[in-house]
């Protein structure tokens, strides 16, 4: 038990979380180091930071192991001098990469999830995530892809002849498909935004058509 500053006394929960991740040396073999830590939790603070990163509280350790890699391979990569940032918006943008990378599971977040995380406001994460997909471009395509994936795979339509209609919650994703639109075929419509909705967008059928084969992973081999 622990008092907070006003003497209520509150019960803790120590949480012990494992989590691995591969450590590679050039021209050696890979190895996977097992390391263990503990923090100690009270449950306002687990109910808190589960809702925070969108899990349940009997998940919440799992969902850890994934922000803990990722902060490790931060770490170590500072330690070795790979990457050493002189400015804050380097380092959270470093930061956000190795997030889609281990707790995003190779997704690109929308703007209002990085908002949550790292405190920011709805402009300053859209141009965060912006400047690590242009960043990072190459090591994030299939990342990119990934997500662009799945927005059209939650789109549906009407009827055989209606527009495809889906909810995108990122602007960059939307750059992003429009983006491939114009590498396609330049006459394209591109994804707009549905008259007097907040985040929903429609696709006309031919552009719906070619995105999904230009992301069909057997047009890529």
């Amino acid at each position: 038990m622990m008092k907070d500053e006003f003497g209520v006394l509150h019960k803790e929960h120590r949480k012990t979380f494992n989590f691995m991740g591969p450590f590679s040396r050039r021209k050696q073999k890979e190895a996977t180091m097992d390391v263990t830590t503990t923090i100690t939790l009270t449950q306002d603070e687990e109910t808190e930071i589960a809702r925070i990163l969108g899990c349940t509280v009997g998940a919440l350790q799992a969902t850890i192991n994934f922000y803990a890699g990722a902060a490790l391979k931060e770490y170590l990569t500072m330690i070795r001098g790979q990457k050493v940032f002189k400015r804050g918006s380097d380092i959270l943008e470093y930061r956000l990469f190795l997030l889609i990378e281990s707790a995003f599971h190779g997704t690109i977040p929308d703007e209002q999830k990085v908002c949550s995380l790292f405190q920011t406001t709805l402009t300053e994460s859209r141009s965060l995530i912006r400047a690590v997909i242009s960043k990072y471009q190459y090591q994030l395509k299939a990342s990119i892809e990934n997500t662009m994936r799945q927005v059209l795979a939650n789109a549906n339509r009407e009827n055989a002849e209606a527009d495809y209609s889906v909810v995108i919650n990122s602007h960059n994703i939307v750059d992003e498909l429009n983006r491939l639109l114009a590498e396609i075929d330049g006459n394209l419509t591109p994804v707009t935004k549905k008259k007097g909705s907040v985040s929903t967008y429609e696709i006309k059928p031919s552009s719906y058509i070619r995105l999904n084969t230009r992301l069909d992973p057997q047009h890529n081999q």
